[in-house]
């Protein structure tokens, strides 16, 4: 955020209260009031818990960049919790970094640096950016920023910030969300635009891919310092599940795609049942569409605990076993003696499916037919979803029936990835299908060959290092 004259503390606090699904271990916020020392706040655990208002007061200036994060296992440790800082080794002056999705070539990058005497603090890629960054040959920003996109290749959006500059930068394939909107004395920039709606600011547009938009005291302007990519790849996981319902992507809200989604499996998947239920909260969207789409009456049979975070996204298996035990009740008055179609965005690792069917079995469910609203996911991601190795997947392992027999449903129907890419009103040409497909938009095979190589436990241990991820700026 770049605005004299506002708190912008305390609107960037809110602001990242509003992207906490995004991430749950780390939050932090970095300010500047002009002058070359910032102001820095990071700790461990949700925003809430992070700061007070002690903290508030003491982040005082007219520039802010926040950050919420989540990570692979392995990384959820408090040096990798952003905003980073680092000094630019020409002019000592400060550059702030927050950085949302995951570098591919992150290992070469890092050993490039080190070679050049940089010492990390972190084990995130998000630092080798902002390295990259402060030793950019000195010249205008343009130069700077063609000199990093042209060494970095993933996913990656970024919020900036210098000591009287706000920069924002999506990656050129658009692989993460990233939008913008304008207060009366400055400009915003969120990962999603729920951010900027629970702030009161209109949403101004999303930032194209390989855009960097140039905020100070002069105003706004962008540029865009290397050639388009070959392939756009947005991200369809934040159809899906990441993104909130009420958040727009590629100029499309988040909750009618997903009713779509549910449309659709009604079409692909029918069933006899008596009533149709959703996983709470990313799939009630889906249910509804299902139980429109098939005249099935529409009724909540989980009630999720609000105060427990999404298990797919914690950093230990443990963790995801205790959470799921934790996260749903089911209301046996609803659910007693009815077939019940139950909705759901994906089966991941296979942790909370079947505690879920189970729960309604207890209830009395006579009957439990599973519709998942993407197709099996059966390749990890390397652009920033915590998918961590092909052999967590249930669905790379195992065939439909099998997965069916696993989590115990009476019947299971994966939606098509044409019948999903359709709903979300955007083309094949335009996202990024490869945790469905396994082709990606860009080059991954030395991380493909480097997981093949590491036996077991030590294959896990060895992407977390690698494949650190960050959550939302």
């Amino acid at each position: 955020m770049f605005a004299p004259g506002e708190d912008v503390a305390r609107l960037t606090f809110y602001g990242l209260y509003a992207l906490q699904h995004r991430g749950q271990e780390s939050a932090g916020i970095a300010t500047n009031d002009g002058t070359n020392e910032f102001s820095l706040r990071t700790g461990m655990g949700l925003v809430a818990q992070v700061f007070d208002e002690e903290d508030l007061a003491q982040l005082r200036g007219h520039i802010a960049i926040g950050h919420t994060r989540y990570s692979t296992a392995g990384g959820s440790v408090i040096c990798n919790a952003q905003p980073i800082i680092v000094r630019d080794r020409e002019t000592g002056t400060q550059i702030a970094l927050a950085h949302n999705g995951n570098l591919t070539n992150a290992e070469i990058l890092r050993e490039d640096l080190e070679a050049q005497g940089v010492q990390f603090e972190s084990t995130a890629d998000s630092e080798l950016i902002a390295h990259l960054l402060a030793l950019a040959p000195a010249g205008t920003w343009e130069e700077r920023f063609h000199y990093v996109m042209r060494r970095i290749e993933g996913a990656y959006t970024l919020v900036i910030m210098t000591q009287d500059t706000l920069f924002a930068v999506r990656d050129p394939m658009g692989v993460r969300p990233l939008c913008i909107g304008q207060v009366d004395s400055g400009w915003i920039a969120a990962s999603e635009s729920c951010a900027l709606e629970h702030l009161n600011v209109p949403l101004h547009r999303e930032v194209a891919p390989g855009e960097v938009i140039q905020v100070d005291a002069s105003g706004m302007r962008s540029f865009f310092p290397v050639a388009p990519a070959r392939k756009r790849a947005a991200c369809t996981f934040e159809f899906t599940y990441f993104a909130r319902p009420d958040s727009k992507f590629l100029g499309q809200l988040i909750y009618p795609a997903r009713e779509e989604m549910g449309a659709q499996l009604a079409r692909e998947y029918p069933v006899d049942a008596d009533i149709v239920i959703g996983v709470p909260d990313t799939a009630i969207p889906a249910a509804i569409g299902y139980a429109t789409e098939s005249g099935i009456r529409f009724r909540e049979g989980l009630i999720k605990n609000r105060y427990v975070g999404r298990t797919f996204i914690q950093p230990d298996q443990r963790i995801r076993d205790a959470g799921v035990s934790l996260k749903f009740n089911a209301l046996a008055d609803v659910l007693r003696g009815k077939r019940v179609v139950l909705v759901d965005d994906s089966i991941v690792r296979g942790t909370t499916t079947p505690r879920v069917i189970s729960l309604l079995r207890k209830a009395g469910a006579t009957e439990v037919h599973m519709r998942i609203t993407t197709p099996p996911i059966s390749s990890p991601c390397f652009f920033g979803v915590d998918m961590a190795t092909k052999w967590e997947l249930i669905a790379a392992n195992k065939s439909v029936e099998e997965i069916r027999q696993h989590i115990g449903a009476d019947t299971l129907g994966f939606l098509s990835l044409e019948g999903l890419i359709r709903s979300t009103g955007q083309t094949d040409a335009e996202l990024c299908n490869a945790c469905f497909t396994g082709r990606y938009p860009i080059d991954v095979q030395m991380q493909m060959d480097r997981l093949d190589m590491v036996p077991g436990r030590a294959r896990e241990l060895a992407a977390a290092v690698s494949l650190d991820r960050a959550g939302g700026p």
